[in-house]
């Protein structure tokens, strides 16, 4: 009896393994058929027998389907959601030239899809989110589609991108930074991109002709120069960060066009006036209608008709009049007290009065000015500069030439810069309006506390800063030919993902170089050929800036606190403050040079920020072949 019960439950666990095998079958079986319902609608695919494995353009490993390749099966229906989206094993995924309509789907279920082929078809519409969670992605080819919107910035989290195709399509609005080392071939020409490219190694290895057909673009890349105030970048919301709990300032600065009170009596006189004029209009009108009623015998009822519709008409008269004063007394005060600009067509999210009537906490000073937080009535805080009159220099003193170089700065958009949105000037008020930061600046972060001892940032973080850094130094220099010119600690911030972001960008000819305090820790960021006042900043002066920068990064000493020693001896003090093991001291040692490198004297000795960058991204390269983190030779992409 036993051992009928042994083997009537060996039958039932071999049956139910049968069972849960053939339901991984169907599930798969069923999202092919699922797409081809949608999509064959001309029945060229053939998907017949019950072995999926051996249906046509399907690979299995096992009972998975790992790649799908159904090319030029003249395909004319749509690609319908919750159908291929479901083959969670597929590695390579392609459709090409084929006459799909319709959007692309959400694609989040492909977590394991290396390569995508969607080239040559009529897919239309924007392209998903769910693309860039896909983060084994290595080849992706949407050429010659109707796609449009903006190219998504999620491409540059995609680490391991290999292969893009956007080409022929409608995309517009700026290129995103691709920064990813691997990758090696792209093609975006055949849209409506617009504005400069940015200058990154990634890019900067690719030939004009993978950005031909987009008459917007401009750059270092392609060979052609940018015109600062061409208004092409889209317009975007500055942040709606969350109320801090701060001691706040009401009315923090002055409201220059606020007087109701002489308003009001400019009004008042000139009603007053316009009755007096009225009251004798109608005396002598009342007299003239009587002299024609005696010699016409008019009665006297038709002289108070007339007599009522001339008051009419006067008041009617009194009324458009007051209109007018109104709107030349707002035009004045307007035209006295200046205006909000936004810059590159931002969109008008706050008025001039909201700002004025903002609360604000005191942030900090600097040889620009005074910085605040402003909280407005809306709940939008905003980043006020106030700049200070008495260190203006006099080629900018002028209203034209300070509207010409805001409008140029305003124009520049990178991921890297902190954006500036508006600004402001009436007689000696100048303002200008940024973005605001909520983690603080790069000074905080390594500085820390004074109250306690501050250690050296971990090396992959002081990669990982010096690179966006110079991610958007090389932008200001390369693609819009302008200077920072105080590039320091406090200069750059921390964005919402803790990405460095760079401020107070290209203001630095607003002021007189008497300004700058010579024995701060500012003037150590200062290159040997501009401490003299007659000298202005340069590229090569932002050069060495940033190289006082990343030492100030490995170190985590300020700038006047750091030796005058030999690269040799510079390399064993760093050494002897970080602690670091002995893999972590030689990736150290090639940021160190990068540092001394751009810190030499000599400006004629020291690199370009786009050289900077491509030693940073070498740097990156020789670390993640030493991790075994990058190997290309294992690559799948293609089908």
């Amino acid at each position: 009896m036993r051992k009928w019960w042994l083997l009537l439950l060996l039958l039932f666990l071999v049956s139910n393994d049968v069972f849960c095998s053939s339901s991984k079958l169907a599930d798969d079986a069923g999202a092919l058929l699922a797409f081809k319902s949608k999509a064959d609608v001309n029945k060229n695919l053939h998907f017949k027998g019950l072995r999926m494995c051996l249906w046509e353009g399907v690979e299995c490993n096992g009972l998975k389907v790992v790649h799908l390749v159904l090319q030029g099966l003249d395909l004319g229906g749509v690609f319908a959601p919750n159908t291929l989206s479901l083959l969670d094993q597929l590695r390579v995924l392609s459709l090409q030239n084929n006459s799909l309509t319709g959007p692309i789907p959400d694609l989040s279920g492909l977590f394991n899809l290396k390569s995508l082929f969607l080239d040559n078809n009529h897919f239309t519409g924007s392209l998903p989110p769910s693309l860039f969670s896909l983060h084994r992605l290595r080849t992706l080819d949407f050429s010659h589609n109707n796609l449009s919107g903006p190219i998504p910035t999620g491409f540059i989290k995609l680490d391991r991108l290999y292969y893009l195709r956007l080409s022929w399509n409608t995309f517009n609005g700026t290129i995103p930074p691709f920064n990813q080392s691997s990758l090696r071939t792209l093609d975006l020409s055949g849209n409506n991109l617009t504005g400069p490219i940015p200058v990154t190694p990634a890019l900067f290895r690719f030939e004009p002709s993978s950005f031909s057909s987009n008459p917007g673009l401009c750059g270092e890349i392609i060979h052609k120069e940018c015109h600062p105030t061409a208004p092409f970048f889209r317009p975007t919301s500055p942040p709606t960060a969350g109320l801090g709990q701060s001691a706040k300032v009401h009315g923090f600065f002055r409201q220059p066009y606020e007087k109701k009170r002489d308003r009001r009596a400019v009004i008042i006189g000139f009603s007053t006036g316009v009755f007096v004029l009225i009251g004798s209009l109608l005396c002598f009108v009342v007299a003239i209608k009587k002299q024609r009623n005696k010699k016409e015998g008019g009665s006297s009822i038709i002289m108070a008709s007339d007599a009522a519709a001339t008051a009419e008409a006067a008041a009617a008269m009194q009324m458009e009049q007051e209109r007018e004063l109104e709107e030349k007394v707002k035009r004045a005060q307007v035209a006295k007290s200046g205006s909000l600009v936004f810059c590159a067509g931002e969109a008008q999210v706050y008025t001039l009065d909201q700002l004025m009537k903002g609360s604000a906490e005191l942030l900090g000073r600097g040889c620009l000015g005074t910085t605040y937080k402003a909280v407005l009535d809306n709940r939008l805080i905003v980043t006020v500069k106030r700049l200070d009159a008495g260190k203006m220099a006099a080629s900018v003193a002028t209203k034209e030439v300070f509207e010409r170089h805001m409008e140029s700065v305003g124009g520049l958009r990178h991921p890297n810069l902190v954006p500036l949105r508006a600004y402001f000037q009436a007689k000696q008020e100048r303002l200008i309006i940024y973005d605001y930061q909520p983690n603080g600046s790069l000074f905080s972060l390594i500085h820390g506390s004074r109250s306690s001892r501050a250690r050296p940032l971990h090396w992959t973080s002081c990669l990982k800063i010096a690179e966006d850094v110079a991610q958007g130094l090389s932008y200001i220099h390369q693609a819009w030919r302008l200077v920072h010119g105080n590039l320091k600690s406090s200069n750059v911030l921390l964005g919402p993902d803790f990405e460095a972001c760079i401020t107070d960008y290209c203001l630095s000819v607003l002021t007189n170089p008497s300004s700058y305090d010579e024995v701060s820790d500012s003037a150590a960021y200062r290159a040997p050929e501009t401490r003299n006042p007659n000298h202005q900043p340069t590229p090569k002066s932002d050069v060495y800036a940033y190289g006082i920068l990343l030492l100030e990064l490995l170190t985590g000493k300020t700038p006047s606190e750091l030796p005058f020693l030999v690269p040799g001896d510079m390399s064993s003090w760093v050494r002897s403050i970080r602690n670091d093991n002995g893999n972590e001291d030689s990736r150290m040692d090639m940021l160190l040079q990068v540092a001394t490198t751009c810190s030499l004297t000599s400006p004629e000795q020291r690199p370009t920020m786009w050289q900077v960058l491509k030693m940073l991204q070498e740097i990156k390269e020789i670390v993640l072949l030493e991790d075994g983190e990058f190997d290309l030779r294992n690559s799948d992409a293609m089908p």
